[in-house]
């Protein structure tokens, strides 16, 4: 087996991951969001607790099958590319946007990220420009499973208060 962890901060621990729609829009829609960056996920972990104004930052950690991504649709974008750019578009823009993947991974807007991204919404960057913008940043990965035939494949292992 092909094992890799992936972690999850939140303010709560998550032993059984859920699929729980967001009234916020995502990068990558609705999921269960994932990384395989710790510093990233205690990040995700401290933010979601200062925003629900409760709990703890925790970061639950999960083994995850890469074999199993055979079984499973999955949409990849190896760095922040057109393509990339144009799926997290649509999904911060659209709260009824759809697709069938049962999960997506590909680079985080971060913080910097996100300006220019949302400067490209506005209208202020072109694509290209964005993507120019995009390209250099060394951003975190993110991944989200999407389905419940995908969450069936992530194995809880432990949790961190951060």
């Amino acid at each position: 087996m092909d094992k890799i962890i992936l972690y999850h901060g939140s303010n709560i621990e998550v032993r059984e991951p859920k699929i729980i729609k967001s009234k916020r829009l995502l990068d990558f829609g609705t999921g269960f969001y994932l990384t395989s960056d710790y510093e990233q996920a205690k990040k995700w972990a401290v933010r979601t607790t200062n925003r629900r104004e409760e709990g703890n930052p925790t970061v639950t950690i999960f083994t995850f099958d890469k074999n199993e991504l055979e079984r499973l649709n999955v949409l990849s974008f190896e760095c922040a590319n057109r393509e990339w750019l144009r799926y997290i578009s649509a999904n911060r823009t659209d709260k009824t946007a759809k697709d069938s993947y049962d999960v997506v991974i590909g680079p985080v807007a971060n913080d910097q990220a996100i300006r220019t991204v949302n400067n490209y919404l506005k209208g202020y960057f072109t694509e290209d420009i964005a993507i120019e913008l995009l390209l250099p940043q060394n951003l975190k990965d993110q991944i989200v499973f999407k389905t419940e035939k995908a969450l069936s494949a992530l194995e809880y292992s432990e949790v961190r208060l951060v």
